[in-house]
């Protein structure tokens, strides 16, 4: 009997930020993963805030456009003291997020422990030592000049892990949302979302 060809799954990883945001895209087949492209979208250079949140946008546009993904994971912003910095992370997630609703594509978010712990077996791992990891899951040496880049990679990569978890396709079969996701937030509390 002739084994199934495994097909191919395009995600996109997104770490959101207000002054620099990571993204990393890999491809998956069966269980080896490809790095396609990540890099940095450069904020600070930008006076306002609107006009960043607009540069999120175009940008997750564009590489949605130029990849196809087929998922988004993204990382959820970690609960800090200053609540007017919190607001505009969350505003530049929540963009980065529209930009793949707009296009159909399912979004599960990661809390930045479980990414590390994903990727390296430890929740307060360095920035460095998920570098380390990611070029050793990869077999690719990364540029250090996008290393914030790495979390975009570190998250698609932690989702695939999940998503192909046995646990995580029991629970929720191929198409449905995931737990902790956006889509089941929804579900769960349609009562808050109009």
């Amino acid at each position: 009997m002739q084994q199934a060809e495994a097909t191919e799954k395009v995600i996109i990883g997104v770490d959101p930020g207000t002054q620099v945001m990571g993204y990393g895209v890999i491809s998956v087949k069966g269980q080896h993963i490809t790095l396609i492209q990540y890099g940095v979208i450069h904020l600070s250079k930008y006076t306002t805030h609107e006009l960043k949140l607009k540069k999120i946008f175009e940008r997750i546009s564009q590489l949605i456009d130029d990849y196809l993904p087929d998922e988004m994971a993204i990382e959820d912003p970690f609960y800090g003291k200053n609540p007017q910095s919190m607001l505009k992370l969350g505003r530049a997630q929540g963009v980065a997020m529209a930009a793949a609703l707009a296009r159909d594509i399912p979004i599960v978010e990661y809390s930045p422990k479980k990414v590390k712990q994903s990727v390296t077996g430890s929740g307060a791992a360095s920035k460095e030592q998920v570098a380390f990891m990611l070029e050793k899951i990869l077999k690719m040496e990364l540029s250090k000049e996008f290393m914030d880049a790495t979390d975009g990679i570190a998250i698609a990569i932690c989702h695939h892990y999940h998503a192909n978890s046995p646990a995580a396709i029991a629970s929720t079969g191929a198409k449905k949302s995931k737990k902790g996701g956006w889509g089941a937030f929804v579900t769960e509390n349609p009562n808050r979302v109009k």
